[in-house]
């Protein structure tokens, strides 16, 4: 095959990748509609006959209220939840495959590794976000983030198809060396944990807020309306706290390598370990606000909320560093563009 059709099917893997993405996020986000507001059937209707002869009224028609049939929709709406949550993970695992596919027809129509423009890093990026929540999801029940990361997944393609689609070409000189995959392939890998981490986070601080909301008897606005419901098919505040912690600590080493890496590799490319380029600079601040974070979380007197918007900020950098550093900033990483 010559290089234009390898670019062309390249191409066409990512497109078809989209389009399964698009469908196994409407997957998961049912599923979650599904179990949302779905309480235990026989404690609700018990409270409700309560409220009734509270009041001094009687049950419904003077009799007392049956569980049976709202247990049984409940039921049967949860197992249609979890066939929607099984088809979503198969089509994830498809999307995947063909995401991949488009990354490895890229490399092969470039004769390099693809990575060399925000394109190259938007689509390789992504397909290790895929690849790293579906094998951590094999051996954790981390479904529920299922929308949570296929959605970022969807719409960072969006944005390389879009914005930053650049025609395969050549590397500069100084990206002809051994360490362009060890130190990106690396940081793909801590970026995607950071990634689970941040939708962790932001689920656990929402779910903490109508807990406390729950336990103060206050259950209005929108974190308990239709759009608010679905968070009663995600796992405790406690749960995701825990779940984004994990992450974050198993990305952290990974992102320091990066930062070493990129070091050692700045040496032998231009002569100094470190240049004060732009890059540089923000990778060493994303190291840092992470490493406080991490502090944060083991320091007594700071709780799971207070930390967790260190968490936040770290990926605020992330983001800051991948959409702004790499588009707007001059530096020896302008390449990057």
């Amino acid at each position: 095959m010559t290089e234009q059709s390898w670019a062309q099917l390249s191409n066409l893997a990512v497109y078809s990748a989209m389009a399964v993405y698009a469908v196994a996020l409407v997957a998961f986000v049912a599923d979650l509609a599904l179990r949302g507001g779905r309480l235990p059937a026989a404690a609700t209707a018990e409270a409700t006959a309560r409220e009734l002869v509270g009041a001094g009224a009687p049950a419904t028609g003077g009799q007392t209220v049956d569980p049976a049939p709202t247990a049984a929709a409940d039921a049967d709406a949860l197992r249609r939840a979890d066939r929607l949550r099984g088809s979503a993970i198969s089509l994830t695992w498809l999307a995947a495959g063909l995401h991949l596919a488009g990354v490895v027809a890229r490399a092969a129509a470039a004769h390099r590794p693809p990575w060399g423009n925000m394109y190259e890093f938007s689509v390789a990026g992504a397909v290790v976000v895929s690849g790293v929540f579906l094998v951590v999801a094999t051996r954790r029940d981390l479904r529920y983030l299922g929308t949570f990361v296929v959605g970022p997944v969807l719409l960072t393609l969006g944005l390389a198809v879009t914005v930053f689609y650049t025609k395969a070409g050549q590397l500069v000189p100084a990206l002809h060396s051994y360490w362009l995959g060890i130190h990106v392939s690396v940081a793909f890998i801590a970026s995607a944990l950071l990634t689970l981490g941040f939708s962790a986070t932001v689920l656990q601080l929402v779910q903490q807020r109508r807990e406390v909301a729950q336990a103060a008897g206050t259950t209005t606005g929108p974190l308990f309306g239709r759009l608010g419901r679905f968070m009663d098919g995600l796992p405790a505040s406690s749960t995701l706290e825990l779940t984004g912690y994990r992450m974050h600590v198993a990305a952290f080493p990974l992102w320091g390598f990066t930062l070493v890496a990129g070091a050692i590799w700045a040496e032998g490319a231009w002569g100094r370990y470190w240049n004060w380029d732009p890059k540089e600079v923000w990778t060493f601040v994303i190291w840092v606000v992470y490493a406080a974070y991490l502090h944060a979380r083991a320091t007594r007197g700071w709780d799971g909320r207070r930390a967790s918007m260190l968490a936040l900020l770290g990926y605020g950098c992330l983001l800051f560093n991948f959409l702004v550093v790499n588009i707007w900033f001059v530096g020896k990483h302008s390449y990057g563009r």
